[in-house]
């Protein structure tokens, strides 16, 4: 029985000492594992690939208010052509795109009631010289009591209704670019020219030659890109932090990856549907490159303030998530580091705002180059 017992109490602690034995295994392992989730990087690669370890700065940033908008001009910039009065197109020489300047003949327009409205005029100025000595003589008869106020008053209306007809007509011929003078030397002509307004670049041509144009077609439409701005539309929840003088950054990311600077030039007072409101930049540099109607987007810098930041080289992408290395342990031949999930704010000048980690001290050393070739990796 004594010898039973004594066997049972043998197996008993052998297999104490066996769990015991695997359960150091298992924590070793568990270690291990931990450890094989870091980062290795000896220091001879470290060294070849120049990287570069650093800590979190204390830097002033800009606060922004991130806004959509388009390239835009002056309405006084902008102007379309038409006719005062209906008409065939004849010519029509321009495309769009082509520079053109103020006073530049653009087309021409056919029409047989110019014809007519230049006869009228003649008529018209032929009994006036005729109304105009008759108004006179009737005047001075009357002043002798030689004619009736009757005859007088009829002579007189006879020659200011003609007058003003020959006035009006006058006025229309020239609003057709058609000269009186000229007209009155017996020079009628089918055809009149239109000018161009402003100086600028053609946008828009509406028309062929043979088009029938009324007085409400547009004809041709003319941009004057000397004085682009930014025409911005900022959410009514952040129009009252902007003000006029404060910066602007902005891109046209269809056209270009350079970011440009601009101003707030003024700052609109109504609301539209959208519930937006119009503020309107200037653009500093690099405006002659700019084409109406260009998209954009912008910043507007309303203030700066402390904050946290790294290189933005320290910080890596990785399915919308982002990402730094801290240095967990330096030994004789290698740095181990740490992926550590954060969270970014702006990024100016090369230095990314970073928010407040508890992982993350202010001691602590962070890889914050060459990160880009090893993060993520398992």
């Amino acid at each position: 029985m004594k010898r039973i017992t004594y066997i049972a109490c043998s197996t008993l602690i052998l297999l104490f000492f066996t769990n015991c034995k695997d359960s150091e295994n298992t924590t070793d392992a568990i270690i291990s594992e931990q450890e094989d989730n870091r980062i290795q990087v000896s220091k001879v690669q470290f060294n070849q690939n120049n990287m570069a370890l650093g800590t979190i700065e204390n830097k002033s940033v800009p606060v922004k208010i991130s806004v959509n908008g388009m390239i835009d001009v002056p309405p006084e910039n902008k102007a379309v052509v038409n006719s005062t009065v209906g008409g065939y197109i004849k010519t029509t020489p321009f495309l769009e795109g082509d520079i053109v300047k103020k006073g530049q003949a653009l087309v021409t327009l056919e029409n047989p009631e110019f014809i007519t409205m230049q006869q009228e005029y003649m008529e018209v100025k032929e009994q006036l010289n005729y109304l105009k000595a008759e108004y006179d003589r009737q005047q001075t008869m009357l002043d002798e009591n030689i004619t009736s106020q009757k005859s007088f008053l009829r002579a007189e209306s006879s020659y200011k209704t003609a007058l003003a007809t020959y006035n009006g007509l006058k006025k229309q011929l020239v609003m057709l670019n058609i000269s009186p003078a000229s007209v009155e030397k017996g020079n009628i002509s089918s055809v009149v020219t239109l000018y161009a307004p402003i100086s600028g670049s053609i946008s828009k041509v509406n028309v062929t030659r043979g088009t029938y144009v009324s007085p409400a077609t547009p004809i041709i439409e003319i941009i004057d890109n000397s004085h682009i701005h930014l025409e911005l539309s900022v959410f009514e929840k952040d129009i009252m932090n902007v003000k006029k003088g404060q910066k602007i950054t902005f891109k046209i990311p269809e056209a270009s990856e350079n970011t440009f600077q601009g101003e707030v030039h003024l700052v609109g007072t109504t609301i539209s549907e959208n519930r937006t409101i119009k503020v309107h930049g200037h653009p500093i540099d690099d405006s002659n490159s700019f084409l109406t109607g260009m998209f954009v987007n912008a910043d507007i810098i309303t203030a700066e303030k402390e904050a946290h930041v790294l290189p933005e080289s320290a910080i890596i992408e990785i399915e919308n998530n982002y990402y730094v290395l801290v240095l967990n342990e330096t030994t004789e031949t290698d740095y181990y580091f740490s992926q550590i999930k954060v969270n970014i704010g702006n990024t100016v000048n090369g230095y990314t705002e970073v928010s407040e980690n508890s992982e993350i001290k202010a001691r602590d050393q962070l890889l914050i180059k060459g990160a880009f070739n090893l993060i993520g990796i398992d």
